[in-house]
C-alpha cells in the first residue's frame, strides 16, 4: 500500500523550515537583546540593563507620539471596522446581484494597490480640503488610517460571516421576528468574534503604519513609527531598540488575542 503523499515527509523539509524560522526570528531576538544593552553603541554588548526602557518612557517627544499612535489606532480601528461591517453584511447576507464581484474589488483595493500610490492620492486629497477649511488637526490622520484599514477588518468579518449556518437566522424569521430582531438576537452574537478579529488587526496596521502618516501629516504630529524613523536620521542609540521591543510586545498581545478570538472550537 502506497504511503499517502505528504510535503513534510519530503528531503529536506525540516532543513528548510528551520532556515525559514532563523531568518524570520533571529534579527527580531538580536533587536529585543539589545534592547537591554548597557552601553550607547547598537551592536557592542556592554551588559544587562533596562536604560533604555526607563530613557523612552521618560522621553516627553516619545510619550506624546505613542499617545498620539494609539488615539489614532483606536479610533481608526473602530471606524474602519463598523464600515467593514456594513460592508461585509451588504455583500453576504443579500441575493446575487450584478456588480457584487466589482464591489468587493473596490472593498480590497487599498491591498492591491501600492501603499505609496494611496499615501499620494491622500495627500492631494486632504491638501484640498485644508486649504478651504484651514483645519490642520489629527482628523486627516484618522480618516486616512481608517481607509486603509477597512479591507483588514472586512476580510475576517466576510470569512465569519460565509461560514456562519443560516439556519438559525431562516428559523428566527420563520417564527415571524422581524429582521432587526434577527440582526441583533442571531446575527450579531455570532458575528462577534469575526467584528473583533477585524478590529485588532486594524489597530495592529495602524499603530505601525510609516508611509500614509508620513505623507499625511502635518508637522508636530508624529507618531511612534514616524518619530522613530525620524531618529534614525539623526543619531541610532538603543533607546530605538526598546521602543521596537515594547511595540513587538504589543503586536503579539493583539495577535495572541485574534488567536483565541478566531481559533475554531471542537
Amino acid at each position: 500500500m502506497n504511503k499517502e503523499f505528504s510535503v513534510t515527509y519530503q528531503f529536506g523539509f525540516k532543513q528548510i523550515a528551520l532556515i525559514c524560522f532563523f531568518a524570520l526570528y533571529a534579527p527580531i531576538l538580536l533587536l529585543v537583546f539589545y534592547s537591554f544593552n548597557a552601553g550607547s553603541n547598537l551592536m557592542l554588548w556592554e551588559g544587562f540593563s533596562l536604560r533604555w526602557y526607563i530613557e523612552a518612557s521618560e522621553n516627553q517627544l516619545v510619550q506624546e507620539a505613542a499617545m498620539r499612535s494609539v488615539i489614532i489606532a483606536i479610533c481608526a480601528s473602530v471606524i474602519s471596522t463598523f464600515l467593514a461591517t456594513m460592508a461585509a453584511l451588504g455583500t453576504t447576507r443579500t441575493q446575487p446581484f450584478k456588480g457584487q464581484q466589482i464591489i468587493f474589488i473596490l472593498i480590497n483595493q487599498p491591498l492591491m494597490v501600492p501603499e505609496i500610490v494611496t499615501a499620494v492620492a491622500l495627500l492631494i486629497f486632504f491638501a484640498i480640503i485644508k486649504n478651504f477649511t484651514n483645519y490642520f488637526g489629527l482628523g486627516y490622520l484618522i480618516a486616512a488610517h481608517a481607509a486603509f484599514c477597512i479591507p483588514f477588518a472586512y476580510l475576517p468579518i466576510k470569512a465569519r460571516l460565509d461560514g456562519m449556518n443560516l439556519s438559525l437566522e431562516t428559523a428566527a424569521s420563520d417564527l415571524y421576528a422581524r429582521p432587526s430582531m434577527v440582526f441583533r438576537r442571531v446575527t450579531l452574537p455570532l458575528l462577534w468574534p469575526g467584528i473583533m478579529a477585524g478590529a485588532m488587526l486594524a489597530f495592529v496596521i495602524s499603530l505601525d503604519d510609516v508611509i500614509i502618516t508620513e505623507f499625511v501629516k502635518t508637522p508636530g504630529q508624529d507618531t511612534l513609527p514616524t518619530y522613530m524613523l525620524g531618529q534614525l536620521r539623526r543619531t541610532i542609540t538603543p533607546e530605538i531598540n526598546a521602543i521596537s521591543s515594547i511595540l513587538l510586545a504589543i503586536s503579539l498581545l493583539v495577535v495572541t488575542v485574534f488567536f483565541l478570538f478566531t481559533r475554531k472550537k471542537y
